[in-house]
């Protein structure tokens, strides 16, 4: 794991992959989970069914950790690279490309596509989608090359994409995610939450700074029940209530 402030490795908490320390390795991670869900997608459509879950499964990490993933790259590669405009002006493009097909997809999971496509045009624009991200951080990998190279976009204070699948858990442990950080991306899954969905949290000490930051942030819309008060444990169920429910920009 590495220090988002002062770039310096710090031990990995126990059970957790240790966050990747170079570019090649972000994209390495983000080609394998994008991967996996695309995967999901298309053994759907391949049987000539109509894969929402998967899609909404899909897109979610495409949003959540691939678009950010792209804005960080620019900060970096942009003061890494400033002797190869060329290069990175192309990336600018790649970019902006990246974010409208991962559009397109969206609109075609809410059916907002003009016309709603068969599965099997569906499975095309996953697998085009795969190969443009493959084609995009090769680039992006060349252009590093060039110059003195990047480290990963945890310098920047980046959530490490290893807790993807930590906060995406039914059940997520606390301990597991370090510090600030981890808290606020806890709640910003907490905030993701469908109608009815259910999280339980478990945490060495008492959670409830983080339930009271997300009652605060959305009065009334979580139900909040301890399963287990410490001292050495704590066991919280978190509920989105049906009433209350307002999808996130995210979701």
């Amino acid at each position: 794991m590495t220090d988002a402030t002062q770039g310096t490795p710090v031990p990995a908490e126990p059970g957790v992959r240790a966050p990747a320390t170079t570019l090649h390795e972000e994209h390495a991670l983000l080609k394998r989970e994008v991967a996996s869900r695309a995967q999901a997608v298309l053994s759907e459509t391949d049987e000539g069914r109509w894969p929402q879950q998967q899609l909404q499964e899909l897109l979610n990490y495409l949003r959540l950790e691939v678009l950010q993933q792209v804005v960080d790259e620019e900060w970096l590669l942009f003061r890494a690279a400033h002797h190869a405009p060329d290069e990175l002006a192309r990336l600018r493009r790649d970019h902006l490309e990246l974010r409208l097909a991962i559009d397109v997809l969206a609109q075609v999971a809410a059916g907002g596509s003009g016309q709603r496509l068969s599965p099997r045009q569906l499975s095309a624009t996953t697998c085009d989608l795969l190969v443009q991200l493959e084609e995009h951080f090769a680039a992006e990998e060349q252009l590093t090359s060039i110059g003195a190279g990047a480290p990963a976009t945890a310098i920047l204070g980046a959530q490490p994409h290893e807790w993807y699948s930590l906060i995406s858990a039914p059940v997520i442990d606390l301990d597991q995610l370090a510090g600030e950080q981890g808290v606020d991306a806890v709640l910003g899954r907490l905030l993701r939450l469908g109608r009815s969905e259910r999280v339980e949290i478990r945490s060495g000490g008492d959670p409830s700074p983080l339930w009271q930051r997300l009652v605060a942030a959305d009065p009334g819309g979580y139900g909040v029940e301890y399963l287990e008060r410490g001292p050495g444990r704590w066991h919280v169920a978190i509920t989105r209530r049906p009433e209350h429910w307002t999808p996130h920009p995210l979701a």
